[in-house]
């Protein structure tokens, strides 16, 4: 194992022995012991098959959890579907870069490649995955390379700031808000004929956290429009002091979002970030 992925590991073994004061603080996000409630709370979720089309989410479901305990079971629902075929994958911002999630099928021994700006600390290349190191919006990748793009919770960084968490390059402080288009323009040239691009994104009222921004109704447009897809799926989720739910556009469109580095947008819901999301399939 990479010395950084050993000392990840002990990082997560710190954090489930945490897991006692997380519940006595009242389960506050991205304290000690939330990683370890987190991730049980997706894994639950992945394997219950809890997020599935025209289903409400269980009474309770993901509270005081960020929107990866909608997004990775929206995601392996689409990917577990009768006939369908994940062939040759990319994964376009590397969420899906965990054991736990990688681990699970069709993921395990799937032909994946991770794509996001630099390294990150953990990889698992040994298990047959390829990484590669890039800007999404002009990759090398030859027109149709792929059969399914994966995009969770990446967009909306795109064209922003990227220095504070993902790479030192300076050239990646950014300001622009539509960067997101060229992304996903890009993903439609490398995409192959009937093709499948799965995204998720935070979605509300428009707000700009200068790291990552919230999507609005005209932005989703924007997105679709850039991929011009033959069909596609939209749906929205919410979250309050209850959890998680089903939602309709026009219940989020104002939803606002909790930055877990500046501690703008806090509210006492317990929301780990953003406090709504939108997910897309589209069929190119």
């Amino acid at each position: 194992m990479h010395v950084d992925g050993l000392v990840f590991r002990i990082k997560e073994i710190a954090d489930a022995a945490a897991s006692p004061l997380y519940q006595l603080s009242g389960r506050r996000p991205w304290s000690l012991g939330y990683y370890t409630r987190k991730k049980a709370s997706i894994e639950s979720a992945i394997d219950g098959a809890a997020v599935q089309p025209g289903r409400q989410l269980p009474d309770g479901f993901g509270v005081g959890i960020d929107e990866r305990v909608v997004e990775y079971p929206w995601l392996f629902d689409r990917l577990r579907r009768d006939g369908v075929k994940l062939g040759r994958m990319l994964d376009a911002g590397s969420t899906l870069n965990h054991d736990y999630v990688l681990s699970r099928n069709p993921l395990r021994k799937a032909d994946l490649t991770m794509m996001t700006l630099a390294p990150e600390k953990r990889c698992y290349w040994y298990d047959g995955y390829s990484y590669v190191f890039g800007d999404f919006r002009k990759t090398s990748f030859a027109d149709g390379a792929f059969d399914t793009i994966v995009s969770i919770s990446t967009l909306e960084h795109v064209g922003l700031d990227n220095t504070m968490l993902y790479t030192s390059d300076p050239t990646k402080s950014e300001t622009n808000k539509h960067g997101f288009a060229d992304a996903v323009s890009e993903f439609r040239r490398i995409i192959a004929p009937g093709g499948r691009c799965l995204i998720t994104v935070p979605y509300g009222r428009y707000e700009n956290f200068n790291w990552f921004q919230l999507f609005d109704g005209a932005m989703i447009q924007a997105l679709i429009d850039a991929f011009g897809p033959s069909s596609f799926d939209l749906e929205f989720f919410a979250y309050d002091k209850a959890g998680w739910r089903r939602a309709s556009q026009a219940d989020v469109a104002n939803a606002t979002a909790f930055d877990p580095h500046s501690g703008r947008g806090r509210l006492d819901d317990n929301a780990g970030c953003a406090r709504a999301i939108a997910c897309i399939e589209m069929i190119r």
